[in-house]
């Protein structure tokens, strides 16, 4: 099973240029949903106009060469090592659907546009991809979410908000349950490009847009910060500071000479009051 092409064994039935096709089209749905969804919740424009913005409150000019630094630790912090996730099991989870879906989607496009492949590392790479997608996805759905883990609602409950993620589960289970039955035509292979139709078709009403835009936004974020212009927020003050305290008489007169700590706040301990 792990070693075998199961894409292989479908163009007995099926002709390798209908498949290519298919693949050709998904990329398409997932362009013009990306941009249809782009166009309707005008994130483009409000980026756009919010770096125009920001950028009339700089205190300072950020160099090319702080902006380049800047976008490399954007990829590295939040795009490849999910750096935004401060959860552990959380970011674990994430890193395992991500990197399984870029090798099962990799895997897959190499072995249907090259079918007569000999290698086994292909098939073993799509096989484990599908696994890594699915215990990361599995994982998440069950115990991680929000709605689950803190609000206390079943996990079976299911919204038009969750359709990235319930397509994607159902992506890799049945591409795992299809491979596991030998592949070829089939009711597992039905499902399994039934889903992966929703999975990459449904992108303009699921999150799967979210994805691209994501980095931009961590990128403008961190020159916001980095030009002083902080989206019009005030600076971080040592509340204990006497010049802090003569430019803000309230701190003393309210909470003192020596304000206390406030304490972790919300992350003083998990959310789970239901």
């Amino acid at each position: 099973m792990f070693t075998s092409n199961p894409f292989a064994t479908l163009t007995e039935v099926i002709s390798p240029a209908m498949m290519q096709g298919y693949i050709v089209l998904m990329v398409l749905l997932v362009m013009g949903g990306t941009i249809l969804d782009m166009l309707h919740k005008k994130s483009a424009t409000y980026f756009f106009e919010n770096a125009k913005k920001a950028k009339k409150s700089a205190k300072r000019s950020v160099s090319g060469g702080e902006k380049v630094a800047m976008a490399v630790s954007v990829l590295t912090n939040e795009v490849m090592t999910a750096g935004e996730f401060s959860n552990p099991q959380r970011r674990l989870s994430h890193l395992l659907m991500m990197y399984g879906f870029i090798l099962f989607v990799a895997t897959t496009a190499i072995m249907i546009f090259s079918p007569d492949t000999p290698s086994t590392l292909l098939p073993q790479l799509w096989h484990i991809g599908a696994l890594m997608l699915a215990i990361g996805g599995y994982w998440f759905w069950i115990v991680i979410r929000v709605d689950v883990s803190a609000e206390g609602l079943p996990w079976l409950r299911f919204e038009r908000a969750d359709l990235f993620i319930v397509s994607l589960l159902a992506t890799s289970t049945f591409a795992l349950i299809w491979s596991y039955t030998g592949g070829g035509l089939g009711i597992p292979f039905a499902l399994f490009i039934l889903s992966s139709t929703v999975l990459f078709g449904g992108v303009y009403w699921s999150k799967f847009a979210h994805m691209f835009f994501k980095p931009a936004a961590a990128h403008q974020k961190r020159i916001i910060m980095a030009d002083g212009g902080r989206e019009n927020l005030p600076p971080d003050y040592d509340l204990t500071d006497p010049e802090v305290q003569r430019k803000f008489p309230d701190i003393p007169t309210y909470m003192g000479k020596n304000p206390p700590n406030m304490g972790l706040c919300i992350k003083a301990e998990r959310a789970k009051h239901y």
